[in-house]
């Protein structure tokens, strides 16, 4: 299980569940905090560029809007289903709309807790056996917390696809939660909490950045929760949490695979539909206060060369300027023909490994910039260099050339989401929660191609502006 910044968080451009790959090292699935990536060759990058835009009728294998079928139970789920015939294989993903943005101090973490103990026994299936059950039936499981979703993923062969509806329909409604597992499930979780900061330092980092960028919004925590509040959660908190954010009125199921939506709709109305619906949860009301002036952290730690992370704020997903600034990103940061890269590790020798990042948010977010210097080199010069480039691109915009390779690939990485069975569900879920419906998942490629050099300098300058800039400094401290 892990942790996942969103998670899929998705960036659409790297769209990968991978550390560099998606410009993010980590899930705590996460199966890391991101999504992973496969490198591309530079002579098969160009050509699937020149045939997803020069030859749009060879896309008429890909899914369309009018291939997604959808439905309501009873009790409030909203099912979509994808049929793929390729291969005789199905894809069960279920995403609550409940994140570490749901949790208060006190709770901090207890939405990725959760999601532990979600494998930890039902009535049917007790402790440790959903895992069993499902491998032995020639299937998988995993899951992800993000700040805005949780999410559960299951493969399994079509013959035992009821099987996977039944074992849903179990623990869903008659989670045990039995203090003895809940109490070796919260061992688990502190040593995910202590190796997960001794062996990153991005994520030791992100945490204590973004505790300074954000002064009331619920991001300012991190998603495996505070020490404190992990080790005295009580069985009470952690089932309250459960009856108030675990109604299917709160939930989405995708099922994509070798299926029709007639028998998807017969096997959620048997398992899924008896569950009752709950009161839906209060929703996040909380806006981060505009930011009015540079903040600025250290954090001290015995690193080899200082590490710098920089964030500004910008809208939530599908908000206002979010294509023009996913193209930034890629421009910025992507790859080894990045302004960054060029600027610190190519050409300026000042760090030996820089990317950017872009989350999926529900509410105002960071764009992020991280770069470790190269040895004996100071923070101040990889942040003069940063600043230097981003200047550039808020007074003068971006070329032409870089706009069209920005375009490309996101195109590219876009469509390569859409290879397997899993990163279809993964990825209409994530437009029906992120961006207000999944029908925009299938206009992606045309937002790319509508932004401007102009859109990309004025989100530029209108966001990465001193005053809504927040610099973390990791280096080492005083003996």
């Amino acid at each position: 299980m892990t942790i996942e910044r969103s998670q899929p968080v998705i960036t659409i451009a790297a769209l990968s569940r991978s550390g560099k790959a998606a410009n993010l090292p980590g899930r705590a699935k996460r199966t890391a905090y991101t999504k992973k990536g496969r490198p591309m060759k530079h002579i098969a990058a160009v050509l699937s560029v020149l045939w997803l835009l020069t030859v749009p009728s060879a896309l008429h294998a890909l899914p369309a809007a009018a291939d997604v079928q959808t439905f309501t139970l009873k009790n409030g789920l909203k099912v979509l289903v994808l049929e793929d015939h390729a291969l005789p294989n199905v894809t069960l993903q279920i995403f609550f709309r409940v994140g570490s943005r749901n949790e208060h101090p006190g709770i901090t973490g207890v939405s990725h807790f959760l999601e532990h103990m979600m494998f930890n026994g039902a009535a049917l299936y007790g402790p440790k056996m959903f895992d069993r059950v499902l491998e032995n039936a020639g299937g998988a499981t995993n899951a992800y917390t993000t700040e805005n979703v949780t999410a559960y993923q299951d493969w399994v062969p079509k013959s035992v696809l009821p099987l996977i509806f039944a074992m849903e329909g179990d623990r869903l409604g008659s989670l045990a939660l039995d203090e003895k597992m809940l109490e070796s499930e919260r061992g688990v979780v502190l040593s995910e909490y202590t190796t997960g900061y001794e062996n990153s330092d991005y994520e030791l980092l992100d945490a204590q950045l973004r505790a300074v960028a954000y002064q009331i919004h619920p991001y300012r925590w991190p998603i495996i929760g505070y020490e404190d509040d992990i080790r005295n959660w009580r069985r009470s908190d952690v089932l309250d949490y459960f009856r108030c954010y675990y109604g299917p009125n709160n939930a989405l199921a995708v099922v994509v695979g070798d299926v029709t939506a007639a028998e998807v709709k017969a096997l959620a109305e048997r398992f899924l539909e008896p569950l009752p619906s709950r009161p839906l949860p209060r929703p996040v009301h909380l806006r981060e206060p505009a930011q009015r002036g540079e903040k600025r952290l250290v954090v001290e730690k015995d690193v080899s060369s200082p590490r710098l992370l920089i964030a500004y704020h910008v809208p939530e997903t599908g908000g206002e300027d979010y294509y023009a600034l996913e193209l930034l990103r890629i421009i910025l940061g992507s790859g080894k023909t990045s302004r960054l890269y060029r600027a610190l590790v190519s050409d300026g020798k000042l760090a030996t490994e820089t990317w950017t990042y872009l989350p999926q948010a529900l509410d105002p977010t960071l764009f992020q910039i991280y770069a470790v210097a190269a040895r004996g080199v100071t923070a101040a010069a990889v942040e003069k260099a940063i600043i230097a480039e981003i200047d550039k691109i808020a007074a003068g915009g971006v070329t032409e050339e870089e706009l069209q390779s920005a375009r490309n690939k996101a195109v590219v990485s876009f469509y390569r989401s859409l290879e397997t069975m899993s990163d279809k569900a993964d990825l209409l879920g994530t437009y029906e929660i992120f961006f207000g419906g999944y029908g925009k998942l299938f206009s992606t490629a045309e937002a790319f191609k509508k932004v401007t050099s102009g859109d990309i300098r004025k989100a530029a300058a209108r966001y990465f502006r001193p005053a809504n800039r927040t610099v973390g400094i990791m280096k080492k401290g005083r003996d």
